[in-house]
């Protein structure tokens, strides 16, 4: 090897050092650079620790949080305040004549009555309705399915309307009923039917999803191992519709709390016999009767959220004995 050959040789020994020690800086920016959006995460402040959410250039938990607060706020929680602030401005014997006068405890008796037995049979109906929708194929099946939401698009006092022109004595319906000494409209039993025409579609709609997730091998298998069909029905599939039957149950009943519009036409409006709650908060209203009114709102408000939070203890009773 010539003098020159190894001078070159001592020469990229002496230089790789010096290279390796640049490429060590260069490394070290690259990772720092790889960990810096961890580290913005956990620069991104208290509620984005608080909820395990990685920090985001969208519009992340904080924000998020702060909106549904807000819009939760002016929509429902603002509203409701002020019906319960109006209240207190009345005394005590001032809103227990209002909300406990005979004519008053008779409209409730039908109101919470009516609601109640109209959302018990679209709970049990809606549940058969909803079943041979999913697991049935027949010619117009997307026709009744979207009949299903009819109540929905149609305005009340229409319904109202068509259900008093069925079911009047001159009516379709209520014609043939007549033979029998049934009468619908202008009685409680015509409450009953607008309540629960308006209240069928929450049973299915909320029962649809679920029943629709539900496999039909779990059936299979419970007729495989001897399960008959009302067993399979009642211990499988019964269990697991259970919260949403229940959830579906309560919005009927909800909604049939507050209805006016399809009730007023067929009820017939009679103090004592076929006049609902929210008949009389109106009337109150047009008497200039703010705080009579709210007080009459206030005990539906009451009763009902009462029986939501009930219905949703169920619901986690139930889930907690599924195992979820």
């Amino acid at each position: 090897m010539s003098a020159s050959t190894t001078a070159a040789l001592a020469d990229a020994r002496r230089r790789r050092p010096a290279i390796g020690a640049g490429a060590a800086p260069a490394a070290r920016a690259a990772a720092a650079h790889d960990a810096a959006p961890s580290a913005r995460a956990e620069r991104g402040g208290p509620l984005a620790r608080a909820s395990g959410r990685r920090h985001s250039v969208l519009p992340g938990f904080d924000l998020a949080l702060g909106i549904t607060l807000l819009y939760l706020g002016v929509i429902v929680l603002i509203p409701l305040s002020a019906a319960f602030l109006k209240t207190f401005t009345m005394s005590w014997p001032a809103f227990r004549d209002a909300v406990a006068s005979p004519r008053v405890l008779a409209a409730y008796r039908l109101t919470f009555g009516a609601s109640f037995a109209a959302a018990l049979v679209n709970a049990g109906f809606g549940l058969v309705v909803t079943w041979v929708l999913v697991r049935y194929r027949f010619p117009g099946r997307r026709l009744v399915d979207a009949l299903i939401d009819l109540p929905f698009a149609l305005p009340t006092a229409v319904a109202g309307i068509a259900l008093t022109a069925l079911y009047a004595e001159n009516g379709w319906i209520g014609r043939g009923l007549a033979v029998f000494g049934i009468k619908v409209a202008y009685t409680p039993l015509g409450v009953f039917v607008a309540l629960t025409f308006i209240g069928l579609p929450f049973v299915v709609r909320t029962l649809q999803p679920v029943l629709e997730d539900l496999q039909r091998d779990v059936e299979e298998v419970a007729a495989t191992l001897g399960a008959s069909r009302l067993q399979t029905f009642t211990r499988v599939i019964l269990p697991v519709l259970a919260p949403a039957l229940l959830t579906g149950f309560a919005l009927a009943f909800a909604r049939a709390l507050g209805e006016y519009g399809s009730v007023i036409f067929i009820a017939g409006n009679m103090p004592m016999v076929s006049e609902i709650a929210p008949l009389l908060i109106v009337a109150k209203l047009e008497q200039y009767d703010y705080a009579g009114a709210t007080a009459i709102a206030v005990v539906l408000l009451v009763a009902a959220f009462a029986l939501l939070l009930a219905i949703n203890g169920l619901q986690a009773w139930a889930r907690q004995r599924q195992g979820h």
